[in-house]
């Protein structure tokens, strides 16, 4: 695994680590009105990130034509405004582990999505190592209470996973990691105080308490800000495929923090699961095909009763 593939691996695991460690302060914001929260969670977050976005950056923006647009609209709509209160609506009908186990199918999704949108065939590396993905994610939550209506949104809160990365794969090049961030965070906070004045009019926006304001300061500066930076950093050097495989980390995540403030337990089964996990992240990256390489390649190094046969000089930019 080259540097490039090894950082790109760090940034994807990271920033899912932090977003299933956001599932806890999720937690503390229930009576909070949910527009309003996202509201507040996305334009703090930009304001952060407009000074970190790069030289050039309204060039950029302006050469972006309508059709690209409309995709940053639709990311930020389906990606994190429609996926958040995707999750909300189904968790009142539905136990938390029910959209839990429908996200940890995102990796299966965009395992074959993003190549056949690209004009090839899904890897099937990949795709066993996102099946694995999606077993450990559903290891690690269970099954729970549900119904039709639970169900449903669950499967929307899937499409939503699903378009956070689908949907961003045309415009990162142009935009690149920081800059999209920012820009898709200012149209999901238009989007957010949209939805509060249609949905809950005049009271779609309150002053948070002391233990809101912290969970939402930690939604904004850690998990949107940093967070989004290093899963497009990360999906730009290893692409959506193989950074979608981290998403497995989210329920994992979710599970080891859970203890920390008494929503959850950690057992056996939260072992087994993040054992998965794992290891459908190692075979779907190929970082397990890769190690398999090198112990073929050392093994062939030696020979008779042990000893280590010389090995044939390499020229630098001759094949070896």
């Amino acid at each position: 695994m080259n540097a490039t593939t090894t950082r790109g691996a760090l940034l994807a695991a990271l920033a899912c680590v932090l977003v299933g460690g956001s599932f806890t302060a999720n937690s503390v914001l229930g009576d909070y009105p949910y527009a309003g929260g996202q509201f507040l969670r996305y334009g703090l977050a930009c304001l952060l990130l407009v000074p970190v976005a790069g030289k050039g950056a309204v060039g950029r923006l302006r050469a972006l034509t309508p059709r690209q647009w409309g995709r940053l609209a639709l990311l930020a709509a389906v990606g994190m405004v429609g996926f958040n209160l995707a999750v909300i609506a189904a968790e009142r009908t539905a136990e938390p582990a029910v959209p839990g186990v429908f996200v940890g199918c995102a990796p299966v999704a965009v395992a074959v999505l993003v190549p056949l949108l690209d004009g090839r065939r899904p890897r099937r590396t990949v795709l066993y190592g996102a099946s694995l993905v999606a077993v450990g994610a559903f290891t690690v939550q269970g099954w729970g209470r549900t119904d039709g209506a639970g169900i449903a949104f669950s499967v929307c809160a899937l499409a939503g996973e699903v378009g956070f990365a689908v949907l961003a794969v045309p415009v990162l090049r142009p935009l690149g990691p920081r800059l999209l961030s920012a820009t898709v965070c200012a149209v999901a906070a238009v989007e957010s105080a949209a939805t509060g004045l249609w949905v809950d009019g005049g009271s779609w926006l309150r002053r948070p308490d002391g233990v809101e304001t912290a969970a939402l300061l930690w939604q904004a500066v850690v998990v949107t800000v940093v967070g989004f930076v290093c899963w497009y950093m990360g999906m730009q050097r290893i692409g959506a495929e193989r950074a979608t495989l981290f998403s497995g980390l989210i329920p994992v995540a979710a599970a080891g923090t859970a203890p920390l403030v008494g929503t959850g337990s950690y057992g056996l089964a939260q072992a087994v699961g993040s054992a998965l996990v794992g290891l459908g992240v190692a075979l779907g990256s190929g970082a397990l095909r890769r190690v398999g390489r090198e112990h073929r390649s050392r093994g062939r190094a030696f020979r008779g009763n042990g000893r280590r046969e010389p090995r044939a000089v390499r020229v630098p930019g001759t094949p070896e």
